[in-house]
């Protein structure tokens, strides 16, 4: 046979998620820490690493890693489920209350693997787009849930990439809405010291998601975790891939678990960095910054894309651009990095735009001048 069966057919129009590999001497683009682990948690990694068993399978729970997770947050083990980091969660999730005859409802611009997720499982996508600003339209979003056909919604919190928070009082109103499992993505909890864990118990149909790759410099290693009734845990059980987490991965992550106070410090700093990102980038009078609760700032500049080069090819500094996104026209998200990573940035960017002004108005005074010589 020299014909390949096609694909299924609604995978066409599908734009795969694009985590570009760009070389770069300075990485500010993927929202990473940018530490590696603390010294004396990787001393102890390398104690354990004889002990880990390779040749086996993992758990396939991580039950140990739950145990430590639950005990942390007032919970039982049955109430928290550990993934291939978020993604392979939010996946399970969309697996689980997803699929074909049922509704997602999404809140652009935010993370796009909620609809991508919600295409590959065949589950409609309903989105309410954000107000100028970012904000959710609160209304909007209650009268559509209100309508009772929506079966999912994800709220960012702090949402990426614009670092926004949703208010608490809405998200309880929302809660109180619907039957729908309302999933609360609190990847950036720990820069926004914001959670809903307080209201599980009352709304049974909550889900928080959490990761390791953020504030825990885990993003290599893909560790994830939720905490939901238990309930909705089995059922997610369910869909989810055996053995998911390796046996390292496990291992690594109850270690940080257990040693996360050696992580406050640094996270501290990078919310003081974060202020320091704010305040430079204010300066620039072309640049309009957003407020952000999380580990980057979004920011809007003319000529976003052609700045994008310039930072990456001129000072070899490697943001994100979201220039050409749907409600994020011109706008670029800068990581928070280490003190001299965000000076390098500011530098550029100064240089960037005193450039462009300086080329704007000798372009002004050109095109003067030809004027008054009669041209």
């Amino acid at each position: 046979m020299d014909r390949l069966r096609p694909p299924r057919p609604d995978l066409e129009d599908l734009v795969p998620y694009d985590a570009k590999d760009i070389d770069a001497e300075v990485y500010l683009h993927a929202n990473e820490n940018p530490s590696d682990l603390p010294g004396e948690v990787l001393d102890k990694i390398s104690e354990r690493i004889r002990s880990v068993g390779f040749n086996r399978y993992p758990d396939p729970l991580a039950n140990d890693l739950r145990a430590l997770i639950a005990e942390a947050n007032g919970l039982e083990a049955g109430n928290v489920l550990v993934g291939n980091g978020g993604d392979e969660l939010i996946f399970d999730l969309l697996l689980a209350w997803g699929g074909p005859g049922r509704t997602m409802l999404d809140l652009p611009p935010t993370f796009t693997m909620y609809a991508i997720d919600a295409k590959v499982t065949g589950t409609q996508v309903v989105s309410i787009p954000r107000r100028a600003g970012f904000s959710v339209d609160e209304e909007a979003v209650l009268d559509r849930v209100g309508e009772g056909d929506i079966d999912v919604v994800v709220v960012s919190h702090p949402n990426n990439p614009t670092g926004t928070l949703t208010p608490e009082t809405f998200l309880i109103d929302l809660l109180r809405a619907t039957d729908a499992l309302v999933l609360v993505d609190e990847a950036y909890f720990e820069f926004s010291r914001h959670t809903m864990r307080p209201h599980m118990e009352r709304h049974p149909n909550l889900v928080i998601l959490r990761t390791f790759s953020k504030a825990f410099s885990l993003a290599g290693l893909r560790v994830g975790y939720l905490l939901a009734n238990a309930d909705v845990v089995r059922e997610l059980t369910k869909v989810r891939q055996p053995f998911s987490v390796d046996r390292f991965s496990q291992m690594v992550a109850r270690m940080v678990f257990r040693e996360r106070a050696a992580f406050e410090s640094q996270i501290s700093d990078l919310i003081r960095q974060r202020d320091v990102l704010v305040d430079g980038l204010s300066q620039f009078d072309p640049v309009t910054v957003f407020p952000s609760e999380a580990n980057f700032v979004l920011f809007r500049v003319p000529m976003a894309s052609a700045v994008w080069r310039d930072l990456l090819h001129e000072h070899g500094v490697l943001i994100r651009d979201f220039s050409r996104a749907e409600g994020l026209e011109d706008c670029l998200r800068v990581t928070v990095g280490l003190p001299e990573q965000n000076a390098r940035f500011l530098r550029a960017m100064e240089e960037i735009l005193s450039a462009r002004s300086a080329a704007d108005h000798f372009g002004v005074a050109a095109t003067a001048s030809r004027h008054d010589k009669g041209e």
